[in-house]
């Protein structure tokens, strides 16, 4: 019977795409063939209720009903998306499906097959040997962990790292202040250097930002990481006094040795397949009248294909070693499957900019200051991608630019001299985008991921609203704040 439940959410998820099949078939092209709708300007904000509901319920169930949500947030998931979906098909018919299947084909199968190929990988990553979680080394790990997410992508330095400090740490009585600092480093902030580090600025690069322009967010991130740093050496060093830890003298030490080092190959195929899809250009093929090009297609099946190799590949001894397990990257699937579906009216709304329901915040941004917290604070709830390209278009409509002229002047190395206000604002929006993703669990997609790995470990994480009221607020928003003031 339990084997049977098993099924259920992935049921649902199929009625949910069938369903409009069902009574809408003929209307599947209305896009292309009949009247459509300018859904940014016609929803209106409370048509994101059920992205605020499931929210809510990640932020809620887990605190009043813990043993209920384990066991059944996938229905819980699958049940806000049909609230929504299911007068969204109604009233939208073959338009609805069309935006439906816009954002599974483009977004979230893109997003859930990379996720589980780092994730795959990194579980194949063993690092043996004695390591001990004083103040000192876990700060050296976090550093590490940042410093490779801007190469290897702030999931995959999470999935690589996570392990690692968990180990040195299992015999410490205070952990979650070291998992909270991870996320806050190494599953956002450590991504600002590279389009390779977090997908906002991947996007950035497909639209015509330099590759290596990031690396002038250098001294914003690097403040800020040794800002971090200093204050996690302190608050570890007093919890590590508290708990009276004394040095281990009777155990023999195990130098340090990594097992599955070969899947280190397969990350960089990864990051190679990244690199190709956002470099290549195919054609595209139709899929509903959902256009998706080639290059993607080529893109997913390679990087499935570096996960499988890892599986096959990798021993099973190695994986046991690592307490891999599948429940984190299926938690995260079933529940972003959810809010994929229910982020379409917020999404909508702000990208018609001056004709939705946010025309009042649009019109607010004006300053570099401005689109940094703007562009942060909707990406701390919202996709953090499509929040960036919003404001990267918004910003070229103020000054009066297109993405050919800024592509050029890019290209030629002349976008400082030419276009110094874009320059300033970019900067703001893509610094808002990375950063504040830390804000809360579902700000950056590894964080989630570290939450749950971090809890299947035994450690006991914050709630959704705990981490925000008890770590990211009084942290980070007065970290931004004085980051703002210093490079402003």
């Amino acid at each position: 019977m339990d084997k049977r439940k098993n099924f259920i959410p992935i049921i649902t998820v199929l009625i949910i795409l069938i369903l409009p099949v069902i009574f809408s078939f003929s209307e599947i092209y209305a896009t292309e063939t009949g009247e459509t709708h300018d859904l940014g300007s016609e929803l209106p904000l409370w048509s994101a209720i059920p992205f605020v509901g499931i929210l809510l319920s990640i932020a809620v169930f887990p605190l009043v009903a813990p043993h209920f949500w384990h066991h059944h947030f996938p229905k819980i998931s699958a049940a806000w998306a049909l609230i929504f979906a299911a007068p969204f098909l109604f009233i939208y018919q073959g338009q609805a499906f069309h935006e439906i299947l816009h954002i599974y084909l483009l977004d979230y199968f893109p997003f859930i097959i990379l996720l589980w190929g780092l994730y795959t990988i990194a579980g194949g990553i063993h690092i043996k040997g004695t390591m001990r979680g004083t103040p000192i080394v876990n700060v050296l790990i976090i550093f590490i962990g940042t410093m490779l997410a801007s190469w290897v992508g702030t999931t995959g330095a999470a999935m690589i790292m996570i392990r690692p400090i968990l180990k040195a740490n299992q015999d410490r009585k205070h952990k979650v202040h070291l998992i909270v600092f991870f996320i806050f480093l190494v599953a956002n902030i450590g991504g600002s250097l590279t389009p390779l580090g977090d997908p906002p600025l991947f996007l950035g690069f497909l639209h015509g930002v330099s590759f290596f322009w990031t690396l002038s967010l250098f001294p914003n991130m690097i403040f800020c990481v040794f800002v971090l740093l200093i204050l996690l050496y302190i608050w570890d060093s007093y919890l590590y006094r508290q708990e009276g830890i004394k040095p281990d003298t009777t155990t023999e030490k195990e130098p340090i040795r990594i097992e599955g080092a070969f899947n280190f190959l397969l990350l960089l195929g990864v990051v190679v397949g990244v690199l190709f899809s956002g470099m290549v250009h195919l054609p595209e093929i139709s899929v509903f009248g959902i256009h998706v090009p080639l290059q993607n297609w080529v893109r997913d099946f390679w990087i499935i294909l570096m996960g499988i190799l890892s599986l096959r590949l990798t021993s099973k001894a190695t994986r046991a070693a690592n307490e891999f397990t599948w429940f984190p990257i299926k938690e995260v699937a079933y529940l972003f499957a959810g809010i994929f579906m229910t982020i379409i009216p917020a999404l909508a709304i702000l990208k018609a900019g001056e004709k939705g329901a946010l025309a009042i915040l649009i019109k607010f941004v004006e300053t570099p200051n401005d689109f940094f917290w703007v562009t942060g604070i909707l990406s701390s709830f919202l996709d953090n991608a499509p929040t960036y390209l919003t404001f990267f278009n918004t910003a070229l409509g103020k000054l009066g630019l297109s993405e050919d002229m800024i592509r050029t002047a890019f290209a030629a190395g002349t976008i400082e001299a030419q276009y110094p206000s874009f320059i300033s604002l970019l900067t703001g929006i893509s610094l808002g985008a990375v950063f504040m993703g830390a804000n809360t669990y579902i700000g950056n997609a590894p964080n989630f991921m570290v939450k749950s790995i971090a809890e299947e470990s035994g450690i006991n994480m914050p709630s959704f609203f705990g981490y925000m009221i008890k770590y990211s607020i009084p942290i980070l928003i007065p970290l931004f704040l004085l980051q703002t003031l210093i490079f402003s």
